[in-house]
This record gives structure tokens, C-alpha cells and sequence, in this order.
């Protein structure tokens, strides 16, 4: 995770970096019911990971993304993220453990999740930090207070 950029001291982008944390350790927990051929732990897991992914996208869209949009700043790559949201949502809505590509399917949303969180952490929320102006971290707290369904859990 990165610490360099100074993201970690704005609260609602440490919030979101946290629950990349979560996402990615989810992911971490997948890949051992899935090696074994443990279909419904792997569900189960995925399941969690979907509790997690689903609000915290939409969080993400309605806060720095859309504060970034309103401003003009880097919307081709909030775009592409926020299509991204919609394929993880779509991949694990098509998710099938009688399907011969079960695991390679697994496999590739894990390795695609990874890959948009290091996007974001690396790219879209250090550039929030330095262009998004008062009013929008207006707009990206507002998207934080109104969505509190996801209570934090890092036992």
C-alpha cells in the first residue's frame, strides 16, 4: 500500500484506501478454498467480498469521482474506473462453480480487483489530493455521510 503521497492523511481517501486493504486480503482468503476445490467457501468468500466492493464503489463514484468529473480534471480515467466497478459487479453476478473456468474465472476477477486497487491508490487518489478543490471534498464527504453500511472490521 502506498505511503509516500501523503493520501493516507485525508480521512475519506484513508477510508477507502483501508477497505482496498480489506478487498485485497478477501482476495488473499479466496485463493485457498479455491485451490482445493472448496466451491462454497470460495462463494462464501465472495460473498463477503461483494459486501465490501458494492458500497465502497459507489462511494468512490459518487465522491472523488464525481468531484473530479464536476471539475473536468482526468474524467477518461474515472470513466474507465467506474466501467470497472460495473465489470467486477457483472463478473461476480456470472460466477459459476459448475463452470469448467470456475477457478481461471475467480482467478482473473481477483487479479483485475488488484490491479484497479493499485490504480486508484497509485493514481486517481494522489491526483484527488492535489486538484480536487473545497467544494469538491464537499462533494466526497457528502458521499462519505451518506453511506455507513460498511462498519469496519480489522481484527
Amino acid at each position: 500500500m502506498c505511503e509516500h503521497c501523503g493520501c493516507r492523511g485525508v480521512e475519506p481517501i484513508a477510508q477507502l484506501m483501508d477497505e482496498h486493504f480489506e478487498l485485497l486480503e478477501i482476495s488473499d482468503r479466496i485463493l485457498a478454498p479455491l485451490a482445493v476445490g472448496d466451491h462454497a467457501a470460495t462463494l462464501e468468500l465472495l460473498a463477503q467480498l461483494r459486501e465490501i466492493l458494492v458500497p465502497h464503489g459507489t462511494r468512490e463514484e459518487r465522491g472523488i469521482f464525481a468531484a473530479l468529473r464536476a471539475q473536468g480534471e482526468f474524467v477518461e480515467a474515472v470513466d474507465e474506473l467506474e466501467g470497472e466497478h460495473a465489470s467486477f459487479e457483472a463478473m461476480l453476478d456470472t460466477l459459476d462453480p459448475a463452470s469448467p473456468t470456475f477457478v481461471a474465472d475467480v482467478k482473473r476477477l481477483l487479479a483485475e480487483l488488484a490491479e484497479h486497487i493499485d490504480q486508484e491508490n497509485l493514481g486517481i487518489f494522489p491526483v484527488a489530493v492535489v486538484t480536487l478543490t473545497n467544494t469538491g471534498w464537499d462533494t466526497v464527504a457528502e458521499a462519505h455521510a451518506c453511506d455507513h453500511t460498511h462498519a469496519h472490521s480489522h481484527a
